[in-house]
């Protein structure tokens, strides 16, 4: 599979993605130096998501910032759709959230649609997304949000309050809409059809509980900005502002993008979960990140590694803060003085110790679960 025949869509994500062509296909923007100067001139920094362009596309995030500028303050909003275990895959967005939550001081709604998954794949249960639901939860309360800022919910228990705004939102997009924008084929049962109309009530809530036209903004990886489409088509003739999304690229897989595509909680020989611990890390990294090295050391000494296809260095883009240090680990990877075998153990070094501080959080998120829920 080429870059001429990836896939990306809400559900599936697969082939070496060219994120250039994929702004062009879904119709957004990119962050260009004017935004990314007018977020440090409000925040006084730059999260490395955006030094490096992991967070690289957006829409009307220049609207929100010029609101914001006038003293409106504006609601986050993400989510997780839960069928398994969380991956670092799932924590790019949720990470970069926080940030924002903490330099704008912004409230945040965080949906659980526990339907999507129970819809869209045959063989779960109710029982068994909400079961994950709440193991995930324990993974999003360790991110660091601000229990008093930061609700939570799943559509299913909190549908009383999301239903009379769903239905809002689905009188006014058809079904050929649906069909077109999706590539649904009539074999789709009609809650997977509906399910957009759940995705979008989040961004009309603020406005509901402020009780004035409020904007947000979503952050979340580039696949789902389709959904927000069909919400954005709709909004003012609601009454309410468009929503804005700031859009990220995606972890790759532990073997590549060209492979599987994005990490996937189903297939663990893709994915870190962050509840594995140092010596799974340790093996998983060792035996399925993709290596850019050369086939032996002496080519390796003399012609250098790959960063651009190494996944433990791709990785390190996401987790290694500290911009010096990787520029030096860039350098000395591509002209052989690193060896593929030492740069996986930086990357496993780097894992573990993040995961041993959110694994902590995590036990202690159990206790205060409900501080974050949101109940109809």
């Amino acid at each position: 599979m080429t870059k001429n025949d990836f896939i990306v869509t809400p559900w599936s994500v697969k082939g070496d993605i060219d994120y250039d062509k994929l702004v062009k296909q879904f119709g957004t923007k990119k962050l260009d130096e004017k935004l990314l100067k007018e977020l440090k001139s409000i925040t006084g920094g730059t999260h490395h998501y955006l030094r490096r362009k992991i967070f690289y596309s957006h829409m009307y995030l220049d609207e929100v910032l010029k609101d914001y500028r006038k003293d409106n303050k504006f609601y986050l909003y993400t989510g997780r759709a839960p069928s398994g275990p969380v991956h670092l895959g799932h924590m790019i967005p949720w990470i970069f959230t926080k940030w924002l939550q903490d330099n704008f001081d912004a409230h945040l709604l965080f949906q659980i649609p526990d339907e999507e998954k129970f819809l869209f794949k045959k063989d779960l249960t109710l029982e068994e997304t909400r079961k994950w639901a709440y193991d995930n939860i324990l993974d999003i309360i360790a991110v660091g949000f601000d229990p008093k800022k930061t609700h939570i919910f799943l559509d299913t228990e909190y549908a009383g309050h999301m239903y009379k705004h769903a239905v809002q939102v689905a009188k006014k997009i058809n079904f050929s809409t649906i069909k077109s924008t999706f590539g649904f084929d009539n074999d789709k049962n009609i809650g997977e059809i509906f399910y957009t109309a759940m995705q979008s009530v989040p961004a009309i809530l603020p406005s509901v509980l402020e009780g004035k036209k409020t904007r947000v903004l979503i952050p979340c990886a580039i696949d789902q900005d389709v959904h927000f489409r069909l919400t954005r088509d709709v909004a003012e003739s609601l009454g309410y502002y468009k929503p804005a999304t700031i859009l990220c690229r995606f972890l790759p897989g532990l073997q590549g993008m060209s492979g599987e595509g994005k990490m996937s909680s189903s297939v663990e020989s893709t994915a870190i979960y962050t509840t594995d611990d140092a010596k799974t890390v340790k093996n998983k990294i060792l035996k399925y990140a993709f290596s850019g090295g050369r086939d032996t050391l002496e080519e390796h000494r003399k012609h250098g590694g790959n960063p651009e296809v190494d996944v433990s260095y791709q990785w390190l883009t996401f987790f290694e803060e500290d911009d010096a240090k990787l520029e030096k680990i860039y350098k000395d990877y591509k002209s052989g003085k690193l060896l593929s075998g030492e740069l996986k153990m930086i990357l496993v070094d780097k894992l573990n110790s993040f995961l041993a501080e959110h694994q902590k959080r995590r036990k202690e998120a159990e206790k205060i679960i409900e501080k974050f829920m949101l109940r109809d």
